[in-house]
């Protein structure tokens, strides 16, 4: 029986975690936070106090962790504190599979599967897309690139997570591309709503009748329509934090830079996230990019 673990219980991967369970897996998960592993095995499964354990007991490994730096952490391990601590990758048996979620370069994706597959293990580039909401739900979607071994392993986990897994090609990159593509239109979008919704403000447009008309009308998008519902409620709980923009959209520049691609859209939209990141809002939820404009008052929420 082919076993799976899942690394990084947070928003999106707590949601993936219960998805596989309630496809009917046993799962298997680490987490830095040990007592939100432990929560989760109080309905089944299994948690483990280390990454190496984590390989050694698991087929297929799946990675929810914020970015490259922590995927490589959680795979060869931290050693820069005075004690290491080894990764899972030492330990997972030949022919294993490890399933990446982040967003990343598309070119580290690249070298990643190269390097673990000169260790003997098998990878998915498989960003994600959909929010906490439906990856609780297995309704989210997976951006996937990897070879038909890989796929063969891992594919029964990926579809109890997701709703739509597209296959994009068969070697690691062409998930990320697709996942960068898609960072690009989400952080542009949000920036647009949050300046459409600070002009609303400035000329003293109501904002909740605002909102109403514009997600009725041809100018609403989903980003409008879901984080302008932050704005209104006051509510700046990081669902998705604004540096997470700071290194999405750092990201796709970078990409588009090698090989001289103009997105003057994207960098006005950088441009905007790290302006509200050093004025203070780094950790707030990524609508709080409408705090940088100047002479608005923005809703309070309910009392």
């Amino acid at each position: 029986m082919t076993t799976v673990g899942l690394i990084g219980l947070g928003a999106m991967g707590s949601g993936m975690a219960a998805s596989l369970r309630r496809a009917g897996h046993s799962v298997q998960v680490f987490d830095v936070r040990r007592e939100v592993a432990e929560a989760f095995t109080h309905a089944g499964g299994t948690a483990h106090d280390t990454l190496a354990s984590l390989g050694a007991a698991c087929d297929v490994i799946v990675s929810v962790v914020v970015n490259a730096a922590q995927t490589e952490s959680v795979l060869f391990g931290d050693t820069t504190g005075s004690t290491p601590t080894p990764g899972c990758a030492a330990s997972m048996k030949p022919g294993s599979v490890f399933v990446m979620c982040s967003t990343v370069d598309p070119n580290w994706s690249v070298a990643l599967e190269a390097r673990l597959e000169a260790m003997g293990l098998r990878y998915v580039d498989a960003p994600i897309s959909g929010g906490a909401a439906k990856a609780a739900s297995g309704q989210m979607t997976m951006m996937t690139a990897g070879k038909p071994e890989a796929y063969a392993l891992a594919e029964p986990f990926l579809n109890a997570m997701a709703a739509k897994v597209y296959k994009l090609g068969d070697s690691a990159g062409a998930g990320s591309k697709v996942k960068i593509i898609n960072q690009l239109l989400a952080g542009v979008h949000i920036a647009a709503a949050a300046e459409a919704m600070a002009l609303g403000l400035r000329e003293g447009v109501d904002a909740a009748a605002l909102y109403e008309v514009i997600t009725n009308s041809a100018g609403n998008s989903w980003m409008f329509e879901n984080r302008m519902a932050h704005v209104l409620a006051a509510d700046y709980t990081p669902l998705s934090a604004v540096d997470i923009f700071v290194k999405d959209l750092g990201i796709v520049l970078d990409m588009a830079r090698a090989s001289k691609f103009p997105l003057p859209l994207s960098s006005t939209a950088h441009q905007m996230f790290m302006q509200a990141s050093t004025a203070g809002f780094a950790k707030e939820d990524d609508s709080a990019v409408i705090k940088i404009f100047p002479g608005i008052e923005l809703p309070k929420g309910k009392a």
